[in-house]
Formats: structure tokens, C-alpha cells, sequence
């Protein structure tokens, strides 16, 4: 049995030093003051991502999301840029499948400066031509360097495979035709049908009172209204495959073959998810990649690198390896990971294995939350999955509490040879099907 040890668990955020509000436009504000730093980082999201993007025009939602400070109403590129710079503050968008996501720090005292800034990018974007080509210009460079990447090109295809005809299995970046046929205009209408306050989340830790970040966001956000705004898609869960899955994507002249196999995974919410989540720990994270890696890259010398991951989302989520390899050796490097694989799913893992994780997984926790950003991190995890403010205070003894039994049952329920993905990107081995 796992133990918990002196660490007083009740310091972690949780329900008695975290604010949290819902304006009433629809904003979820969380606040956690943090009196040892001057300064404040930001976090949140809106209700807007890839899985409003229509096929011919994925990478919308990148685009626009990249194009929010590069104009406003009020003020040009430069003129956002010099007023954060000289203050040495900083604020981003990205976009994802379910959101667009923003992340910013300054000092306390110009946090009215931060909230600005947010506020006239999410509400009075202009979207100028030659800013949106510039970026247009970068995106499909960095698609052309990712298709001569055999790590990339091998998640790519992974992704398309296991989540066949839905959203999970797009990239959110879009491909070179997608981005090109998408015009200003599409942004501009994206903008204004997706893009509003129902369902935002905005974290804030450091240095400042609750009251104080509650009067900049109702000053600057508190009005924002949209009354076109979609709720938000809930996503039917993926279905695992029928049978097995094979595939190639020739990349020619490369030494190195990159391989994923695996299968979907829990979702976050699910009960399952800490099971798996300690099971990969074993299976192909702890110390030198846990078993996968000990087997396949350290005794038999197959692979420059191979471990396991595990990532779950909203709607569900995925179990995988991963190993680079000699083009020479995928054959083999295949037939030992599913070795591996058949004795993870055919008997319990060891109390020591387990424990090691579990003492690993608690005792990390306080340092990932020993900066403010990591602090922000957590709070936006407790919001998207909906798991309660009290859940970080209670992850240790949830954590303790898995079993050997409880990791062989979700290995059994996930990890299924009749439905896996195998894919590999490279010089072809000649024993795959290209695609």
C-alpha cells in the first residue's frame, strides 16, 4: 500500500482558496491569489475550435484564432505589440479541436493593461489582409516541414485512422489546400458567428485580490454579448475499429522510420482514466520508458526511443506507442512491442511497479504547481472536465487507491489487438501498404 507521507494535501487549490464566478453573460471566472509573486499569468478559453471547421476549409479556427491581435478597431500590430512589450507583459491565442485558448502574464499593475488588450482582440478584431497572408504564408511553411516529418506524419495518420470521420481525427492546423482556399472573409464570419462569452473560462493566479480581477474582466468582458453564438457541440464518442489497421506514408531518403500502434483510450471524466493513466506510467513511462522501453530499446536494441502515452479529452482519447526506429527493424520492433502488449493485458502489474508510479505521480503534484503558470494549468483542468474544485486535495488518496486488478481490467477493456492502429512513416520497410 502506497503511502501518502507528511505533505499537508490541503495546501493545494481547492475549494477554500479558490474564487470562482459565473457572470452573468456567461464568463466562468476562477481566481487564486498568490501575494508571493508581483506579477499575474492568465488562462482561458472560449467555446470555439476545429470542430466547427468544415473539411474544405480546415484550420478556420487556427487561423483566426492567430489573426486576433493582429488588429483591432483601435490599434495596428505594432501598436499592440510595443504597448505589451514595453511593460514586458505578453498575451497569446492558439485553438484546438474544442476551443480557442489565450494566455498572458504582466505585472500586477498593469494587469488593466493585460484585460484591455484581451478584450479588444476577442471583441474588435479587423482581421487587416496582409497580416492574414503573412500568417497564411507561415502556416504552410510549417506544413511543409511537417510533411517530411516522419514523427509527425506518423501521429497525423495515427490520428486519421483511429478516429475515422470525426474530429479527433483532423488536424487543427488544416492541410496546404484547406488553409489556401480559406479567404479573409471566412475569418471575419467565423469571428462573428463562433466567438462570444457563453461557456468562456478565464483563470487568473498571482499576485491580486479576487475582487480586484472580478472589476477588470466585468469592466472590459462584462458586456459582451452574442446572441448568435452555437452552444457548444457535444461530440459523439468514436467507436473502436472492427479490425486491426495497417498503414505506411512513404517519406523517401529518411534513416529513421517513426512508429505509433495503439488503440483509443478512456476519456477524461471516465473512471477508467487514472487506472490507464498509472498503467502507462508502467507500461511505458517510468524511469527508462517503463517496460516498452526497457524490452524493445535497452535489451534487444530495436529503437533510438520507445514509450507509451496517454491522452483523453472530452469525448474520448487515446492509448499509444511510440518508437523510432531503423527502417530495417520495424518488423521486429512491431512483433515486441505487441508482446509487451499481450503480457501487459494478460497479467496484473507488480505491487512494486505500481507503486512506484503511484509515490510519482503524488509526489510530483506540489512541484507542478509550485509556479503560477502551473497553477492556471490546473485550474483550467478542474473547469474543462468538470471535476470539481476539491479534486487536486482528493487526487492523492484517488491515486493510492488504484490497484493491480483495477490496471489490468482497463489494459483488458482498452487495449484490444482486434481494434489497433499500426502506422509508420519513412523510407518503406516493403512490408506496408502505402498511403
Amino acid at each position: 500500500m502506497i503511502k501518502l507521507g507528511n505533505v499537508h494535501w490541503n495546501s493545494l487549490p481547492g475549494p477554500e482558496d479558490i474564487t470562482r464566478v459565473e457572470l452573468q453573460n456567461g464568463i466562468t471566472v476562477l481566481v487564486r491569489s498568490n501575494f508571493n509573486s508581483p506579477s499575474v499569468v492568465l488562462g482561458g478559453y472560449l467555446s470555439c475550435g476545429s470542430v466547427y471547421d468544415n473539411d474544405d476549409k480546415l484550420g478556420l479556427s487556427y487561423l483566426t484564432a492567430l489573426s486576433l491581435m493582429r488588429g483591432t478597431d483601435r490599434r495596428d500590430f505594432q501598436a499592440i505589440y510595443d504597448a505589451l512589450e514595453s511593460v514586458g507583459a505578453s498575451l497569446g491565442f492558439g485553438s484546438s479541436i474544442h476551443t480557442t485558448s489565450f494566455t498572458g502574464r504582466a505585472l500586477v499593475d498593469d494587469l488593466p493593461l493585460l484585460f484591455t488588450t484581451l478584450a479588444e482582440s476577442l471583441r474588435q478584431p479587423t482581421f487587416p489582409q496582409d497580416q492574414v497572408e503573412r500568417l497564411r504564408a507561415q502556416i504552410l511553411t510549417a506544413l511543409a516541414i511537417r510533411s517530411q516529418d516522419t514523427d509527425e506524419m506518423a501521429s497525423l495518420e495515427f490520428d486519421r485512422c483511429l478516429f475515422p470521420s470525426h474530429p479527433y481525427g483532423r488536424p487543427e492546423s488544416g492541410y496546404p489546400e484547406t488553409v489556401q482556399a480559406i479567404q479573409r472573409q471566412d475569418l471575419i464570419d467565423f469571428h462573428r458567428q463562433y466567438y462570444g462569452p457563453r461557456q468562456m473560462v478565464l483563470v487568473m493566479v498571482g499576485g491580486v485580490e479576487a475582487a480586484q480581477v472580478l472589476d477588470v474582466v466585468n469592466a472590459t468582458l462584462g458586456d459582451w454579448q452574442n446572441p448568435d453564438q452555437p452552444e457548444s457541440i457535444e461530440l459523439d464518442p468514436p467507436q473502436p475499429l472492427p479490425s486491426p489497421h495497417r498503414a505506411h506514408v512513404e517519406i523517401p531518403g529518411k534513416s529513421q522510420t517513426d512508429l505509433m500502434m495503439g488503440n483509443l483510450g478512456p476519456r477524461r471524466r471516465s473512471e477508467d482514466y487514472l487506472p490507464a493513466l498509472l498503467g502507462n506510467s508502467v507500461l511505458g513511462q517510468f524511469g527508462m520508458m517503463g517496460r516498452i522501453g526497457d524490452v524493445v530499446r535497452e535489451q534487444a536494441g530495436l529503437a533510438y526511443y520507445a514509450s507509451t502515452s496517454l491522452s483523453s479529452w472530452i469525448a474520448a482519447g487515446s492509448w499509444e506507442v511510440s518508437a523510432g526506429v531503423n527502417p530495417a527493424n520495424l518488423k521486429a520492433a512491431i512483433d515486441l512491442i505487441q508482446q509487451e502488449i499481450l503480457r501487459f493485458t494478460s497479467e496484473p502489474v507488480t505491487n512494486e511497479e505500481l507503486q512506484d508510479s503511484q509515490s510519482n505521480f503524488i509526489g510530483r503534484l506540489p512541484l507542478s504547481m509550485e509556479s503560477n503558470a502551473g497553477v492556471v494549468n490546473a485550474l483550467l483542468n478542474l473547469e474543462r472536465f468538470d471535476l470539481g474544485l476539491d479534486y487536486y486535495q482528493k487526487y492523492p488518496s484517488a491515486i493510492a487507491g488504484i490497484t493491480p486488478a483495477s490496471v489490468l481490467d482497463v489494459a483488458r477493456k482498452y487495449l484490444t489487438p482486434e481494434s489497433t492502429v499500426t502506422v509508420s512513416a519513412g523510407t518503406s520497410p516493403g512490408d506496408t501498404t502505402d498511403v
